[in-house]
C-alpha cells in the first residue's frame, strides 16, 4: 500500500475546502466540465449515457446551465487543511490529507516536465465540496462525480465519491485508486494547458474525440504514476497499488457502466472508452513514463 514519506512537506494551498458550505444558487454557468473520466456515481459519463439512451439528447438537471457566463466558486468553507495537513505523516493518517499529498505530487511532476520544455506550468486548484458546488462551468452536484472545469481551471471532487466507486461500481478502491482519480483530472488540466482540450471533446462514439480525450487523461495519469516516487512524496509504489488504479479505470469503462445501468452496450454513445481501453492507456503511460506516448488522437484506440 502506498505510504507517504513522513517528512514530506504538504502544500494544502493547492486545495480549497468548501465542504459543508452550500453553493450560491441561481447563477448561470459557462463552459463545459470534463467529467471525472466517467468516475462519478451517476457521473458525467453516466449522466450523458442515460440521457442519450433514453432519448434526452442533451444536458439537463444540474448541468443544464453549462452554456452561459462564468460564476464564482463555492465560497470559503470551514477548512482545517492548513492546520491539519502539513506533512506526509498527516497524509498517512487522514484521507483528505492523503489527497492533498497526491495533488502535490501530481503537480510537482508536471511542473518539472513543463520546465523541461522551457514552459511554465500553471497550477490548478482542487476544490473539495459536498452535495453541490458553483464553478466556472456552472453549478454541479455530487452526481456528476469528479471533474475538471477548463473555465476556472479547477478540479472538483466530493470525497464521498470514493466510497461510491467501491459500492456502486465494484472497484476494489485503495489509496492509489484514489490517486488515479485525481491524476486523471489533472491530465485534463495538462491537456488544457497544451491546447488539446477543445470543443471537439464532446464528440461521442468509440473512436470519437471525447473518448480519445479521456483515454489520454488516463495515459497521463499513468505517466505520473511512473514518476510518483521520484516526486519525493511517496515512499513506494507496489504492484498492488498499480492494480488498484487499473481496477478503478476498468470499473468506470463505458461498456461496463452501460451494461450495469442500461442492460445493453452501445459504442456509438461512448464518451470515455471501454474498460479495456482505459486499462490499456493507463498502462501505456505507466510503462513508458512519457507523455509523448499518450497520443490517443492518431490511429485506433
Amino acid at each position: 500500500m502506498v505510504r507517504f514519506r513522513n517528512s514530506a512537506r504538504l502544500d494544502p494551498s493547492q486545495v480549497e475546502d468548501v465542504r459543508g458550505s452550500g453553493p450560491m444558487l441561481g447563477l448561470p454557468g459557462g463552459g463545459l466540465t470534463v467529467g471525472g473520466g466517467g468516475l462519478g456515481v451517476v457521473g458525467l459519463v453516466v449522466y450523458l449515457l442515460v440521457s442519450f439512451l433514453s432519448g434526452g439528447g442533451g444536458l439537463s438537471g444540474p448541468l443544464q446551465q453549462l452554456d452561459g457566463t462564468r460564476v464564482s466558486g463555492g465560497g470559503g468553507g470551514s477548512s482545517t487543511l492548513v492546520q491539519d495537513c502539513r506533512t506526509g505523516a498527516d497524509a498517512n493518517q487522514r484521507e483528505d490529507c492523503r489527497i492533498v499529498g497526491d495533488i502535490n505530487s501530481v503537480q510537482n511532476w508536471w511542473r518539472t516536465w513543463f520546465a523541461g520544455r522551457g514552459d511554465a506550468y500553471r497550477p490548478a486548484t482542487t476544490v473539495f465540496f459536498t452535495d453541490a458546488v458553483d464553478t466556472g462551468c456552472g453549478q454541479a452536484t455530487t452526481d456528476v462525480g469528479p471533474f475538471y472545469c477548463p473555465v476556472d481551471k479547477h478540479v472538483y471532487i466530493d470525497l464521498g465519491f470514493f466510497q461510491e466507486l467501491r459500492d456502486r461500481f465494484g472497484a476494489e478502491g485503495g489509496p492509489f485508486a484514489e490517486a488515479y482519480v485525481l491524476a486523471h483530472e489533472y491530465g485534463h488540466h495538462v491537456q488544457d494547458l497544451l491546447g488539446d482540450l477543445g470543443s471537439g471533446s464532446s464528440q461521442q462514439g468509440a473512436e470519437g474525440r471525447s473518448v480519445r480525450t479521456e483515454l489520454q487523461a488516463d495515459c497521463y495519469a499513468g505517466v505520473w504514476a511512473n514518476h510518483a516516487v521520484q516526486t519525493g512524496y511517496l515512499v513506494d509504489l507496489t504492484r498492488a497499488d498499480v492494480a488498484d488504479a487499473l481496477d478503478a479505470a476498468a470499473a468506470v469503462g463505458d461498456d461496463r457502466i452501460q451494461a450495469e445501468t442500461q442492460g445493453q452496450v452501445d459504442p456509438e454513445t461512448w464518451t470515455h472508452g471501454s474498460s479495456a481501453q482505459r486499462r490499456h492507456w493507463f498502462e501505456v503511460g505507466y510503462t513508458t513514463g512519457r507523455p509523448a506516448a499518450c497520443d490517443t488522437f492518431s490511429g485506433q484506440v
